[in-house]
């Protein structure tokens, strides 16, 4: 996998002494200096060379000599472009000077840094490890996605980027190439060039998305891909056309590498697999499949991809060490700068209460693909203001809010003005049963007084916390239905009688970066009778409409932060040895990662699902496929996360690492909004009422 050189070959060689003199006085090397030549021997445009002196080594490229095609070996344009894409941060070597005196080595060249690296000759990548392997190629199609992705403004390089019309113009440049370098004529050249330019597709180069969700599409992820029979039978016909340049160099007797003369006996094979591409039926497009996004879904999706990648996932470690800063001040509390001044940015973008339908006009389906990709960060919801519990809070407002009360609270949540949090379980009560909520509500005139104690309320410490909405028992317990005895009510927290008297920690967290989760006590809470949502004893109707969308959130965000510990799980396992061997070459932790995909693909169909049945059906439909959901996503998550700890050991329940974190946040959830055996007496009663209409 190392450099290959070779001593520079007879038709490249050049005055080194002038070399060395030219660059002693641009003080790249010393007088002093013995300088060493040497060729690459790979390569078939222009040929590079290895300059090595005792303590410094350079690369420089330059033209062949003699004839060369119109356009071709551009040694200027390749030095301006890798100096632009260095600027950029673009992982390439420094380029540092352009000589344009022939005088000097006999032709224009450029000289950058050497960078010491490892060099794969065999795309198959033999004898590298297969999660390593892996690793490579999701690494490379990663940089293809960074460099689709920088703006040719910014840089500079407009000229080279003439915009529409890219297809046409590759398949005019490159037939132009092949027909001043063919020396015999080839049939099948011909008529892909004609199928090419007869077939230019309505899109230029393909996105940065499609190039991602080849990589997901790899990994058994839900995603949408164009048809690419034009773009590989496009590759390939380039392929071609350079084959053939090398050739006819080898014929002039100037080529760059020794084996120019094989490539003449590549074209003719190249245009043949090309046309077997080109005359190809399109693959059924995936509009096909099951549990799609609209069109406007998928654009979103891209479009919150991207930002996650660019701005979200970048800051992780500075909010982790803004919340070890704060750990012992009451700054913890609040919002750190960088995801405020990230927040504008995604609402700038239009990224901006997706969870909403009436907001976003996205679909349940189609914010589920979303959640998912958020849920691979812990604060990437806030972000977007699609965090619980505000998003929940939110849905009760739209759905069973008057006007007046969308008013005050609805409309300055939805711009993110402020936040709020839900109060629901108590601790002297066993809150699995919702019916036994026991702070109470009565009615003196026109207000309404609270009195009793909540606990596990999120949210409740943000400074930017000004709402409540607060489960109370409004009716007698002889009442006549146990589920018209309780009502919700709007309570603003700085009402008197409002105390948050202390935050609960989750295996000794406080979960300060969701506003902790906080014990509130109500005594003698006075609010205006208005402020009653849809009416009294309608409490348990409310929460049946909150809950259905914000389960379906919670459990694909769950699903991506199992991928993220799957991710770390593999990383981990390819990196460490035990006992003489790769973790993950352990059969126990192959059946581990293994297991985790498993598992991870079988509750996201699920989760999907019963979007689909939330879209379509409606949530009083989908109640048996949200609880079958929030039992299934809660495990999974638990078991993958409990997995990547395992693989980690000590560190794995350290602060070092994001695991313990996402575990206590998978557990809790096995709990918040209802227990699993809570769930799973629905799942057993709704089953059977299925199962019995059958007969």
């Amino acid at each position: 996998m190392g450099e290959r050189t070779t001593p520079v070959r007879p038709q490249h060689q050049f005055d080194e002494d002038r070399l060395k003199e030219y660059l002693s006085a641009k003080s790249f090397v010393s007088n002093d200096d013995t300088l060493v030549v040497r060729q690459y021997s790979a390569g078939q445009s222009n040929p590079t060379f290895l300059i090595q002196t005792p303590s410094k080594s350079y690369v420089l490229r330059k033209k062949p000599p003699g004839a060369l095609l119109p356009g071709a070996h551009k040694v200027d344009r390749e030095y301006r472009v890798q100096k632009a894409l260095h600027s950029s941060g673009f992982p390439v070597p420094r380029p540092l000077l352009h000589c344009t005196d022939i005088d000097v080595i006999g032709t224009e060249f450029y000289l950058m840094e050497h960078i010491v690296g490892r060099i794969f000759w065999d795309l198959r990548l033999p004898g590298v490890i297969p999660a390593e392997r892996a690793a490579l190629y999701v690494a490379a199609v990663e940089v293809l996605a960074k460099l689709h992705s920088l703006d040719l403004a910014s840089l500079k390089l407009d000229g080279y980027g003439k915009g529409i019309g890219y297809c046409r113009r590759q398949v005019s440049t490159w037939t132009k190439q092949y027909t001043a370098s063919s020396h015999r004529d080839i049939p099948a050249m011909n008529e892909l060039s004609a199928w090419l330019m007869s077939t230019l597709p309505a899109a230029g180069i393909p996105t940065v998305d499609d190039l991602i969700s080849v990589y997901r599409r790899c990994r058994g992820i839900p995603s949408t891909l164009p048809s690419l029979n034009f773009y590989l039978a496009l590759s390939l016909f380039k392929m071609a056309g350079i084959a053939q340049g090398v050739h006819a160099r080898h014929l002039l007797g100037n080529a760059s590498a020794p084996n120019a003369a094989e490539l003449g006996q590549c074209v003719e094979p190249l245009a043949v697999l090309a046309l077997q591409l080109a005359q190809r039926p399109p693959a059924a497009k995936q509009e096909a499949g099951l549990f799609l996004q609209t069109a406007k879904g998928r654009a979103v999706l891209r479009q919150v991809k991207d930002f996650m990648r660019q701005h979200v996932l970048p800051v992780q470690k500075e909010v982790t060490e803004y919340y070890i800063k704060y750990a012992h001040s009451p700054l913890r509390w609040n919002t750190p700068q960088i995801i405020d001044d990230l927040k504008v940015k995604a609402r700038e973008a239009g990224l901006w209460n997706l969870f909403l339908p009436a907001a976003s006009g996205l679909t349940q389906l189609d914010y589920a693909y979303i959640a998912e990709e958020t849920g691979r960060c812990l604060f990437a919801p806030e972000v977007f203001n699609c965090q619980a519990p505000d998003t929940g809070n939110m849905e009760v407002l739209h759905m069973f809010g008057s006007e007046e009360q969308k008013k005050m609270w609805l409309e300055p949540l939805l711009r993110g003005e402020m936040r709020s949090c839900f109060c629901m379980t108590e601790p002297d009560v066993a809150s699995s049963d919702a019916t036994n909520m026991a702070c109470s509500l009565h009615r003196e005139e026109d207000q309404f007084i609270i009195n009793g104690k909540k606990w596990w309320s999120s949210g409740a410490g943000h400074p930017r916390c000004k709402v409540a909405i607060v489960m109370c028992r409004s009716a007698p317990e002889d009442a006549r239905s146990r589920h018209a005895r309780h009502s919700m009510i709007l309570v603003p927290m700085d009402t008197a009688g409002v105390k948050l008297i202390r935050p609960l920690t989750v295996f000794g967290q406080d979960d300060a970066i969701h506003g902790g989760h906080f014990e509130v006590h109500f005594e003698n809470v006075r609010v205006p009778a208005s402020n009653i949502l849809l009416g009294e004893g309608r409490g348990f109707e409310i929460a049946q409409g909150r809950l259905g969308p914000g389960r379906l959130h919670h459990c694909m965000r769950a699903v991506g932060l199992a991928e993220m510990a799957l991710e770390l799980l593999c990383r981990r396992a390819a990196s460490r040895e035990a006992f003489g061997k790769k973790l993950y070459q352990h059969e126990v932790v192959a059946h581990w990662i293994a297991e985790c995909r498993l598992t991870i693909e079988q509750t996201r169909l699920l989760i999907l699902g019963a979007a689909h049945v939330l879209d379509t059906l409606g949530s009083r439909t989908a109640r048996k496929q949200i609880a079958l959901i929030k039992v299934a996503a809660a495990r999974m998550a638990c078991k993958v996360v409990d997995c990547a700890i395992q693989v980690f050991g000590g560190a794995g329940v350290s602060g070092d690492f994001p695991l313990a974190h996402m575990y206590s946040y998978a557990r809790t959830l096995r709990i918040a909004d209802g227990p699993d055996e809570v769930h799973l007496s629905t799942i057993a009663r709704l089953e059977l009422r299925d199962q019995l209409a059958k007969l």
